[in-house]
């Protein structure tokens, strides 16, 4: 879910897209197996931590991200 905002952030920090692609990539396989927690493994990754800090990456796992604009689908879809 998070891993878009992810690459987006590394390429925007400097990283070609190919690179910040095989960054994400060889961090969310392990999550896909049951072996690890995506964040915990992209801040651990010296090559992720060198572009991104600790805090960016927090702050790009933040839900209210994915949801500031609920409410207003909501009334979209349902009245209001």
């Amino acid at each position: 879910m998070h891993s878009q905002r992810i690459l987006i952030a590394l390429t925007q920090k400097g990283a070609a897209r190919e690179d910040a692609y095989r960054m994400v990539q060889r961090n969310a396989m392990p999550v896909w197996r049951g072996e690890g927690d995506f964040l915990t493994l992209l801040t651990a990754d010296k090559d992720v931590a060198s572009a991104l800090s600790a805090v960016e990456l927090a702050q790009l796992f933040d839900l209210g991200y994915h949801l500031k604009h609920v409410d207003t689908i909501f009334k979209r879809v349902f009245g209001g």
